[in-house]
Parts: structure tokens; C-alpha cells; sequence
């Protein structure tokens, strides 16, 4: 579980987010979800310490990692998966090279702990036998697969997800949308993924944290979105919804 508790953030004189509560549950997928320039971004890099806040607490399972020093935040860090909005693959590495660089970087595992490893997220993603493809070699959705592969690597209690279906068609996007909720609920890791795609929210959506200038405006689940009479939530799927037709 990780919670922001009256999270406040300011740039100069603009205030971003503004007294903001919001709980993100184990073995769900939480999205947070509003509209560009919302404070929705802002709000995921003040959960994993990109950004320090202004006032308030951010807890990971009631330890208050936005009080900790640096060294502190390092352990819990170690306890985090990141899959990047691109994948964010390094191109001179290999797809095994790839996964295995958060296991170089911070665990004591052997050379062949690591390839082991890395077999495993492989296969857990349904890419068998990729391990020497170059990136470059890849589609659009073998990178986010191979991407997400690399975030579990280091069996994460949490994972953070930014935009995950950018770029993607609708039916690999499904794949992945689905690959994601699979691994959330089979190894009990607390997800959070910040997007802008309706079909994640409807589909995917275990709890929903809409941020609306600033603040959270509204929170529930992917049955809960279609049937609210709360008016900018309303405004935004719809808005949401009729943008993904038009493409």
C-alpha cells in the first residue's frame, strides 16, 4: 500500500497539487487519471521521489519514505519497478542485458542467478527465447513487454507505470493492459499507472484517482466511472472517449 497524505507541491508561485489524499491498494491497479496540466504527472514523480514536496506525507506501508534521507529512500527504491511511457530500453544492450541491469545494479545475485532470472520474466511475458534480440529488433509492444519484464526483475512490491499503451494499437495495448492486472494480482504488487486511455480505465481499473486542477476530484472503480453524476469526471470520459474515435 502507499498513501499521500495532504500532499502539496508548488513551482515558484504555482500551486500543482493541493492538498491531495489519496490510498493506491496491493494486488490492484490503481490509476490516476486527469487531464494534461492536471498534476496527475506531478503527483506519480512526488510518489517515487523525483519531486520532494511542499507539506504532507508520503507512507509505503506506514513507513514515511518523504521524511527519509536519501540512503533510506535507496532500500525502497530497490522494493520499486518503473516501466517507462517509451520503454526506455538501452539500444546497445540486449534484451537480457536489459532485464538484468536492476539485478547488476542492486542485488548480489550471480551471472547465472541473473540470466536465470531473466528467463523467467522473459517467459512471464511471453517472449521465450528473445534474450539476444537487440531492441531495435523489437515491435512496439515486444519493447513493453521486454520493458515490463525489466520493472519485475527485481520482484517488486511496487510498480509504477507511466502511460503504458502510448504508441500502442488497441488490441496490443489490451495485451499489455492485461499483462500488467495478470502480474499485479499473481505477485500482490501494489500498481499505479498514470494514462490518458479510456479503455485501461474500463478495463483495468481497480481504483481510480481522478485529479482535477490539482486536487483529487474523484475516486472509485471502472463501474463506478460510468455510472457517476460528478460533472468534470463526466466531461473527461466523454472528452476521453470521443478523442480515441476520432484517431
Amino acid at each position: 500500500m502507499i498513501r499521500a497524505q495532504e500532499i502539496y507541491k508548488s513551482f515558484g508561485d504555482h500551486l500543482v497539487l493541493n492538498n491531495v489524499t489519496v490510498e493506491f491498494h496491493k494486488g490492484k491497479t490503481n490509476l490516476i487519471i486527469g487531464q494534461s496540466g492536471s498534476g496527475k504527472t506531478v503527483l506519480m514523480k512526488c510518489l517515487v521521489g523525483l519531486y520532494g514536496i511542499d507539506q504532507g506525507e508520503i507512507l509505503y506501508d506506514a513507513r514515511v519514505f518523504s521524511k527519509m534521507t536519501f540512503r533510506q529512500k535507496r532500500t525502497i527504491r530497490k522494493e520499486i519497478g518503473m516501466l517507462f511511457q517509451g520503454g526506455a530500453l538501452f539500444d546497445y544492450m540486449t534484451v537480457e542485458e536489459n532485464i538484468m541491469f536492476p539485478l547488476t545494479m542492486f542485488s548480489d545475485m550471480t551471472l547465472q542467478k541473473r540470466k536465470e532470472r531473466a528467463d523467467f520474466c522473459l517467459r512471464r511475458v511471453n517472449l521465450e527465447n528473445a534474450n539476444k534480440l537487440m531492441p531495435s529488433e523489437l515491435s512496439g509492444g515486444m519493447t513493453k513487454r521486454v520493458a515490463i519484464a525489466r520493472a519485475i526483475s527485481l520482484n517488486p512490491a511496487y510498480l509504477f507505470c507511466d502511460e503504458p499503451n502510448s504508441g500502442l494499437d488497441p488490441q496490443t495495448a489490451n495485451v499489455i493492459d492485461n499483462l500488467i492486472s495478470e502480474i499485479t494480482r499473481e505477485f500482490e504488487i501494489t500498481t499505479i499507472i498514470n494514462t490518458h486511455d479510456m479503455n485501461s480505465v474500463v478495463e483495468i481499473g481497480d481504483n481510480i484517482a481522478f485529479i482535477y486542477e490539482g486536487q483529487l476530484w474523484w475516486e472509485g472503480d471502472k463501474h463506478q466511472i460510468l455510472n457517476t453524476d460528478n460533472k468534470e469526471i463526466n466531461e473527461f470520459v466523454f472528452a476521453s472517449e470521443l478523442t480515441r474515435k476520432l484517431k
